[in-house]
């Protein structure tokens, strides 16, 4: 009768010895370095740019500043007022609107020439000598386009068609469109091709190839990024304003010149509400295009 052995008592797990916590942070001699560096590097941009920010806590400056934030009160509220204010604010966003949609308009056609995915010759590995150069151009207009500040387009336009939205509506139509189509064709080209060279190199043409396999794939990000380009022109609507583009922008450079302060204060709260609406807008718009 055979007897079945006993099985060996478990061992009991040591605890491992807890380390002790070092003294210093073990990372701190990269940090002092990288953080010295930085200082290093950054000061001589501090003085060629004549940053000196303790000026703000000089006596004179003190003064001529609280006497500056005092005028903002009271607010100025009347129903003639706010009834401008509202119909402004109204302008600078249909401003920014109009001004994204034509900046699509130069946007699209460019973005569709200049990138490489949608090149028929480029299949071969090499593109062809001839839609090279027109790439080529196409990028050295889009360039051209969004090297100019608005700003600066706005100050021609308004010499050219004089006072108001219109020269604000085109000045961000050409910035926005070479900033638009130098991101979109960024965006097509880092993505997935392989369903667009697919599409192509069965005889499919570059439109088609474009709307049934580039687009489906980039259609969120493209989209995302649109809808915070709007958001940007409304912000910028406002600052072409006081180049004469019309809109909440000209009236509040035309009361800071009369120095009527609570206008300047009212006018800012409804720009800092109008700016939280349409990045509450944005961010709608994203997440249920996305």
């Amino acid at each position: 009768m055979s007897t079945i052995a006993p099985l060996p008592p478990r061992a009991t797990p040591t605890r491992a010895q807890p380390r002790n916590a070092p003294d210093r942070d073990p990372a701190w001699v990269s940090r002092v370095f990288w953080i010295s560096a930085c200082v290093v590097l950054l000061w001589p941009l501090a003085v060629a740019t004549e940053f000196k920010p303790w000026i703000f806590l000089e006596p004179d400056n003190i003064r001529v500043s609280a006497q500056f934030i005092a005028t903002f009160w009271p607010l100025v509220h009347d129903a003639e007022f706010m009834a401008m204010v509202a119909r402004e604010t109204w302008r600078t966003v249909a401003m920014a609107t109009v001004g994204l949609v034509l900046a699509l308009v130069v946007a699209i056609p460019l973005t569709l020439i200049s990138t490489r995915v949608l090149s028929i010759s480029a299949l071969s590995g090499q593109m062809a000598r001839g839609p090279f150069w027109l790439r080529q151009c196409v990028r050295w207009l889009l360039i051209f386009l969004r090297s100019i500040p608005e700003l600066v387009w706005a100050l021609v336009f308004v010499r050219v068609v004089g006072l108001g939205p219109t020269a604000g509506v085109l000045a961000i139509a050409l910035t926005y469109g070479g900033m638009l189509g130098k991101v979109y064709g960024e965006i097509l080209e880092s993505g997935e091709t392989h369903a667009t060279e697919t599409l192509m190199r069965n005889g499919s043409g570059r439109l088609q190839a474009f709307f049934y396999g580039l687009l489906p794939t980039n259609a969120a990000e493209l989209t995302s990024y649109t809808v915070y380009r709007w958001e940007c022109a409304i912000r910028s609507s406002v600052v072409l304003g006081f180049v004469g583009a019309g809109g909440l922008g000209q009236q509040l450079d035309n009361s800071m010149k009369m120095f009527e302060g609570g206008e300047v204060a009212t006018m800012l709260l409804v720009f800092i509400a109008l700016v939280a609406l349409a990045d509450r807008v944005s961010a709608m718009l994203r997440k249920n295009l996305g």
